[in-house]
């Protein structure tokens, strides 16, 4: 028993590891790059903290802690128009993806269990495909003579200029992450007893009252899962922003890149990086406590 009991800790401890290795070690190390100086050095930083000089260095970098690089981000216009650009990019996306990914979902879970293993299996296909050759691929459709504008003339309509433009990211990021919205809200869909419509039909309820009070409510946690699953990557995005929408968009993730690249500000990118990290910590956790609340009222 004891030794079972051993296995079971170490399998438990291993998620820990592979957090600590993979997550939290890089977070100190971006963390502690955002608070040292830039300098024409290679690499283009000096930091402020030595750790061989042991306790003395650690004194030395807490008492010259100013957070300076932080203090200038919400000053600099570049920083906080990419911000908010990330988010209404990120926001609007995720909206567009619920309202495409919640029907499709109800659909496959509604199916027989042949067709639902199809429909499945085609949600699951894109990623057989690398990310970058799927972005390509909408830049072969969107461009002034890609595929669509060939379709389009053969219809008899004018061409339309897509890439390079704010629909081009959002159809990217529609495109690239409807699966990371559907599978959740399958997942949750299917699990759901069709009793319960029955019952709401017997009460008098239209299918459309039922669903809106029977399905969707139930469906949220669903809906919360798959709205995180997108918005929270979608908000750092850089390969759909870069080559869907020009130079001339600003999101985090160009602006790290730049930063990191280009200006060769490291100081300032990681701060960056740290900051958009603590914003994508909140909702997460308030879903994790609205699940716990959930839980304990389910008991």
């Amino acid at each position: 028993m004891k030794l079972r009991g051993d296995r079971t800790s170490l399998a438990a401890l291993a998620p820990f590891l592979w957090l600590g290795l993979f997550f939290l070690f890089p977070f100190l190390l971006v963390a502690k790059l955002s608070l040292s100086e830039t300098a024409l050095a290679m690499p283009p930083y000096a930091p402020r903290l030595d750790w061989s000089q042991g306790l003395a260095g650690l004194r030395a970098f807490l008492a010259g802690l100013d957070f300076e690089t932080y203090a200038r981000l919400p000053t600099d216009r570049l920083y906080v128009v990419a911000y908010l650009s990330s988010l209404k990019f990120a926001g609007v996306a995720t909206f567009i993806l619920l309202l495409l990914g919640y029907p499709l979902a109800y659909a496959m879970a509604r199916c027989t269990p042949s067709v639902r293993k199809a429909l499945l299996m085609a949600v699951i296909l894109p990623f057989w495909t690398s990310f970058l050759i799927r972005v390509y691929a909408l830049i072969g459709i969107l461009k002034p003579e890609g595929l669509l504008n060939v379709a389009l003339r053969a219809v008899g309509l004018g061409p339309v200029s897509l890439l390079n433009t704010d629909t081009a990211i959002y159809i990217g990021l529609v495109y690239a992450y409807l699966p990371f919205m559907v599978l959740p809200l399958y997942a949750v869909l299917e699990r759901q007893q069709h009793d319960l419509l029955e019952a709401a039909a017997d009460l008098g309820c239209t299918p459309i009252e039922a669903f809106w009070r029977v399905t969707f409510p139930l469906s949220l946690p669903g809906v919360a899962a798959g709205s995180l699953l997108c918005f929270i990557p979608m908000v750092g995005e850089f390969v759909i922003p870069d080559l869907l929408g020009g130079s001339s968009t600003l999101m985090l993730g160009k602006t790290i890149w730049t930063e990191f690249f280009a200006n060769r500000d490291w100081p300032a990118a990681s701060a960056v990086a740290i900051v958009l990290l603590f914003t994508l910590v909140i909702p997460i956790v308030l879903y994790q406590r609205q699940q716990a609340k959930l839980t304990e009222l389910g008991r």
